[in-house]
């Protein structure tokens, strides 16, 4: 009689047993499952959080930009002056390429400015021709009241100069920038415009 009353007790501590483990193998898969959705969405906020946008440019990325956008802009105003000012040739072809090239790099900066939620203008002495290269308000007054072979070089020494402080910038961009799509641009902007002030060398050398 003692072993039939017994195989019943194994039995039930057997299932209790199976149910334990169950419960607990049950119990594990959601707590997991928490985890990773968990992780995931701590990588995904941290991810989208200012301070991560943020280092995807620095000071030097904004200040190259923000520089640029005057700088181009006087090098447009110097290229509308060609048109009736001189018959020579190369100096009109030079300057249609200069103004095709610098206006959609100016859009492009504008933009880029706009996308960082800083302004295009920094606040800084940009009307006093502070930067490398750029034309004072005589040399420009004198490039305008010139006209033929005068004006050629007034203008061809003005913007080598001009190209000259912007190839500055964009070794200072290459330097110390960090954004990709500026030190992009700043690549672009050197290898054209040191194109161009051999160019222009040549000209003069004529």
């Amino acid at each position: 009689m003692t072993p039939a009353i017994k195989r019943p007790t194994l039995v039930c501590s057997a299932i209790v047993a199976a149910a334990v483990i169950t419960g607990c193998s049950t119990s594990d898969e959601p707590a997991t499952d928490s985890a990773s959705a968990s992780s995931s969405t701590i990588q995904a906020s941290t991810a989208s959080s200012p301070a991560a946008q943020s280092a995807s440019h620095n000071d030097a990325d904004i200040k190259f930009n923000q520089m640029m956008i005057p700088h181009h802009e006087q090098a447009l105003a110097m290229a509308a002056l060609v048109g009736e000012r001189t018959d020579t040739p190369a100096v009109r072809e030079l300057a249609d390429r200069i103004e095709n090239a610098q206006q959609p790099e100016i859009d492009e900066m504008a933009a880029r400015l706009t996308a960082w939620g800083v302004p295009a203008d920094d606040g800084g002495p940009h009307g006093g021709h502070a930067m490398a290269g750029m034309m004072t308000e005589d040399e420009m007054s004198a490039l305008t009241a010139a006209r033929g072979t005068a004006f050629d070089t007034l203008w061809l020494e003005g913007m080598i100069r001009h190209h000259e402080g912007a190839v500055a910038m964009a070794d200072d961009e290459l330097d110390r920038g960090i954004d990709a799509r500026s030190r992009e641009l700043a690549a672009r902007i050197k290898a054209a415009q040191q194109a161009e002030i051999d160019e222009m060398n040549a000209l003069l050398a004529k």
